[in-house]
């Protein structure tokens, strides 16, 4: 029996809520990352620390997933898109976020940052031939405008390094609205919670390596202020958002989650 509109809408609407819960807690390591950076730790530091963290819960999320009934097996190929997707969303577009906040401010990267929702559209455009609409060239044009007029006030204010911080800043968001593209296919297939424990421990693994090749192992020995951003930022601003954001994508799409994600 095919499901009613009233529970198609209502399984779409949930879907929304949780796109819009992801964005806020993702908003919230911006300001995380500013309070942790107080205690002169390196970015690439502050990162492994974040998903060392997280760590357990994407393990024994995936772990969980993969033994629930009706769990498909992983092609090799889903296994490429995995490493991949996880290489990209959550280790270099991280990296290059934590970057450009050691040069611009919070609130101004959380505008830059939140330009992905734009370049899912565009990339949309020009990988799956989507027309963009007028409405919605308005809205990219009124986006990128905005932006323009906030560095532009930066820039009077002599702020050191902002075109800098600005393009780590953009280039995250980039790789990121890459990521969101290519994540919604593996995610119908695997489920949100199995993709992202997957995914998620992939990045959590490559951002170790990267640690282990430029820091000393001592370099974790932080102050205990530290610590707790590091582990709010891990649990409030990854391993929930992160989950909640892969769900919504299974629910409404990557496009309509990205819209809502600019909330």
């Amino acid at each position: 029996m095919a499901p009613s509109a009233a529970a198609n809408n209502r399984y779409a609407l949930i879907g929304a809520l949780y796109a819009f819960i992801a964005a806020v807690a993702f908003s919230g390591k911006a300001v995380l990352v500013k309070l942790a950076y107080v205690y002169s730790v390196d970015a690439v530091t502050l990162l492994a620390l974040r998903m060392l963290f997280a760590l357990p819960f994407f393990i024994v999320m995936a772990i969980w997933a993969a033994r629930r009934e009706g769990a498909v097996d992983i092609a090799r190929r889903d296994w490429g898109v995995l490493a991949l997707l996880g290489v990209l969303g959550y280790y270099l577009a991280s990296l290059l976020d934590f970057l450009g906040l050691l040069y611009i401010s919070a609130s101004l990267e959380r505008l830059v940052i939140f330009l992905y929702p734009t370049l899912v559209v565009v990339l949309s455009a020009v990988y799956f031939k989507r027309r963009i609409t007028g409405h919605v060239g308005v809205a990219l044009l009124l986006s990128y405008t905005g932006i323009a007029l906030v560095f532009a006030h930066d820039v009077n204010l002599d702020q050191k390094d902002i075109i800098l911080g600005g393009a780590l800043v953009f280039a995250s968001s980039l790789v990121y609205a890459i990521y969101l593209i290519g994540s919604g296919g593996i995610i119908a297939r695997l489920g949100s919670a199995r993709f992202t424990g997957y995914a998620m421990t992939i990045s959590c693994a490559v951002v170790g390596v990267h640690f282990g090749v430029v820091n000393p192992v001592d370099a974790l020995i932080q102050p205990m202020p530290v610590y707790g951003l590091a582990l709010a930022m891990a649990i409030f601003s990854t391993v929930v958002p992160a989950l909640l954001l892969s769900e919504g994508i299974r629910r409404i799409g990557v496009d309509k989650t990205s819209v809502i994600g600019s909330i």
